[in-house]
């Protein structure tokens, strides 16, 4: 099947033919062997045992089998820029973030500006627009949306289906968009955390191929054995490799690497070569390490990307030593994207395109007034999306309930940004700011304003700020105000990656400077309004239970 980029192809070869020499690594026949490699037109033309290659390494490009990269905040143009210097060649790319902002418009907006670089970009259709019935999302995706997008050739798969209870109870809108995949041939991704036993095989059963939820290793070895791919995850708040990185050995056919959300300075560090790294350093096997960076993601999902033989295209990455994993060259169909850590794709001119209606709020906004029982809280895990539940006293003053620093008990909010309407309030335990606040028009999955913070009055100055520039990153801190702002659907920028990630990084160190101990206080953040991930989250419409998949009030009876 085509990738975005193929669809140009044949005018994008750098020269119709040329030669590289190095010690080619085969990972089907599990094998080192000095070779040169004729190219033609972008394909393998042939591969010829030669003593006197180079002494570089030549293998296969590395592929994030599950990513968003709305949540680089940077459009698929600059993204290619920064992943490809790190050896990446393909993303199997899930445009479900702009598809809740911004609904169709914002996937041909990805594959417009995907298709103006040399870099395989493979998309799928978004299974959830919006996620859950308990939000506000710009964009809403019905049975005819979906069966347009399905039937593209460019349109790989059906994206993760987060609806886990509406596909156990075999609910019929979510088991049409399950037989829609399987009327045109798609995959179909899965997303279902913590899912065991007959439920978990219920759900595999239904057709659904992957999962890169998996957080513990048994979960993951008993969703392999009821036929699932597992995807490895390692973005910026959620790392799973540490914990699942022994199937490397034991289940190397049934796993692929992926980063799912990777802000803009995580990936300037790196991308999918890190983990390949981390596995090398464990001491476990070369070749099953490159299968699961390499073949396992075009195998699972047919993409069309080459893997080093005669007849595949051109993708290819060269590197200095196996042990260091230092990324000399990165090649596309034959044309060479980056060198020595540099990228040689050019910055695109991007068009931005929004939705967003709120309007500035005042400290009142963000009040909440005192009731009877015990006060509801999010409890923040580092590094994981799920959350847990915390029941404690409040803390008031004028006969309102606001944050208790002394027990790091914080307001969080989630404002509408599609429609003016008045802020959901909640509070969050373990983020830990000891003053100001932070926001952001990035909050999975309806991308509604989010916040959290010391006051009402430095919520609502980090809030403004995101309202002024129609989406962004900001922080409020006394004199202090910062703003990233994020012209295109309020999820990314429009300009150079590398000065985003600098000026990213600056506002997450302020983050931390403030208080937070948390290893990406803004990715975290933005995962406070993911519903379908247990336990306690926020909407714009309300505190909400993930594991009874219903909305729920402030404060409980006890």
């Amino acid at each position: 099947m085509k990738g975005i980029y193929l669809v140009n192809s044949e005018k994008r070869m750098l020269s119709e033919f040329m030669q590289i020499s190095g010690k080619i690594i085969d990972i089907f026949h599990r094998r080192i062997f000095p070779g040169i490699i004729t190219i033609k037109n972008g394909r393998i033309q042939s591969i010829v045992e030669s003593e006197n290659a180079s002494s570089n390494f030549i293998l296969p490009g590395f592929i994030d089998g599950h990513i968003h990269i709305e949540s680089s905040m940077l459009v698929p143009s600059e993204f290619a820029r920064i992943a490809s210097t790190h050896g990446t060649v393909a993303t199997v790319s899930d445009p479900h973030e702009i598809a809740n902002v911004m609904g169709i418009d914002g996937i041909e907006f990805m594959i417009d500006n995907a298709n103006q670089v040399p870099f395989k970009f493979f998309f799928g259709a978004p299974s959830c627009v919006p996620a859950t019935p308990f939000e506000t999302a710009g964009g809403k995706f019905g049975n005819e949306e979906l069966e347009y997008l399905l039937k593209k050739e460019n349109i790989l798969y059906l994206s993760e289906m987060m609806n886990v209870p509406g596909v156990l109870n075999r609910d019929p809108g979510e088991m049409y968009k399950i037989e829609l995949a399987k009327k045109y041939g798609k995959q179909i991704d899965g997303h279902a955390p913590g899912l065991r036993g007959e439920d978990a095989k219920t759900y595999v059963d239904s057709g659904i191929t992957t999962d890169h939820e998996c957080v513990t290793l048994d979960e993951a070895l008993e969703k392999i054995q009821y036929g699932m791919t597992i995807q490895i995850r390692e973005g910026s708040a959620t790392r799973d490799l540490h914990a699942l990185m022994p199937l490397i050995e034991t289940h190397p056919d049934n796993i692929m690497f992926c980063s799912d959300d990777r802000h803009p300075d995580n990936l300037v560090e790196g991308h999918i070569n890190l983990m390949v790294k981390k596995a090398i350093d464990e001491g476990y096997d070369i070749f099953n390490i490159l299968q699961v960076a390499c073949i396992n993601p075009v195998k699972h999902y047919g993409l069309d990307v080459g893997l080093l033989r005669e007849g595949d295209p051109a993708d290819f990455i060269v590197i200095k030593n196996l042990e260091k994993l230092n990324i000399l060259a990165t090649y596309v169909d034959g044309e060479k994207i980056a060198e020595n850590g540099k990228a040689i794709i050019t910055s695109k001119n991007v068009s931005p395109i929004n939705r967003f209606k709120a309007t500035s709020k005042s400290p009142n906004d963000f009040a909440v007034p005192i009731e009877k029982g015990k006060l509801k809280v999010i409890d923040v895990l580092d590094g994981q999306v799920i959350t847990g539940t915390k029941l404690t006293n409040i803390e008031t003053q004028n006969g309102l309930v606001i944050s208790d620093l002394n027990h790091d008990i914080l307001k969080i909010t989630v404002l509408n940004r599609y429609e003016d309407t008045k802020p959901a309030m909640a509070f969050i335990h373990n983020f830990g700011l000891k003053s100001g606040a932070i926001a952001s028009s990035v909050s999975h999955d309806s991308h509604n304003i989010i916040a959290v913070g010391t006051s009402d009055e430095e919520i609502a100055n980090a809030v403004n700020l995101i309202i002024e520039h129609k989406g962004g990153v900001s922080l409020s801190n006394g004199e202090t105000k910062r703003v990233l702002p994020l012209p295109v659907a309020g999820l990314m920028t429009d300009t150079d990656g590398y000065f985003v990630a600098e000026k990213y990084s600056a506002l997450e160190t302020m983050a931390k400077e403030m208080g937070s101990p948390l290893q990406s206080p803004f990715m975290t953040l933005s995962f406070m309004a993911l519903l379908v991930i247990p336990q306690l989250k926020l909407s714009d419409k309300g505190l909400f239970d993930g594991n009874s998949f219903e909305l729920v009030h402030n404060f409980t009876i006890e």
